[in-house]
């Protein structure tokens, strides 16, 4: 695997990282993080063993920092401010549902998300069919496995009016997520009702 080739080279050629944690984040994000994000969206794990493979290449590209070797996984990520790839895969899905419902990508070859018609249905103006699938092989399918959670968001999140706001008042919505830095649970929230203020703070 490429990542345990870019962990090796980076141990070997930066020994100051117990002094630098900055510097660790920046070259874990650089060389390794990426290939673990394209491993993630190649494979689309949804079991607990395929989640825990990725996720053990983080944790050992944490164990880098020796002043935080010792700390839980957990530990680890909220010291270096890292959050855990299934998250990250889950917040990727969202951007790129926005991205498609936006209209930034051709249209000619733009994934079909179907909208809901009916507007007394309860969520945001953007919301999608949830539509019924008896398979893992269909159900963990990209437009399946986003539904869910995207009309779960509130309104002020979807009608953000450029990608990198949506972004940030999507890590504003989620900042209390304890999947931020703990792979084994699993986003709440969904399909509850929550809101947002105008100032981006979480109301329920």
């Amino acid at each position: 695997m490429n990542e345990c080739i870019y962990l090796g080279i980076i141990k070997r050629n930066f020994i100051y990282l117990d002094e630098v944690e900055d510097a660790f984040v920046m070259l874990y994000k650089s060389l390794v993080r990426s290939h673990l994000e394209y491993a993630n969206s190649l494979l689309n794990p949804h079991r607990l063993g395929l989640i825990e493979d990725l996720e053990k290449v983080q944790m050992r590209a944490t164990k880098l920092v020796i002043t935080i070797k010792n700390l839980t996984y957990k530990d680890r990520l909220k010291r270096l401010n890292l959050p855990t790839l299934k998250y990250r895969r889950i917040r990727g899905d969202m951007i790129e549902v926005y991205k498609i419902l936006t209209n930034e990508y051709d249209s000619r070859v733009n994934l079909y998300l179907e909208k809901q018609q009916d507007s007394i249905t309860r969520g945001h103006s953007l919301k999608l069919v949830n539509n019924r699938y008896h398979y893992d092989l269909r159900k963990f399918s990209f437009a399946p496995r986003i539904v869910n959670v995207w009309n779960s968001l509130p309104e002020i999140v979807i009608s953000a009016d450029t990608t990198d706001t949506f972004k940030r008042r999507l890590d504003k919505f989620w900042q209390h997520q304890n999947i931020l830095y703990d792979y084994k649970v699993e986003l709440t929230g969904v399909g509850n009702r929550s809101r947002i203020n105008a100032d981006n703070n979480i109301v329920i």
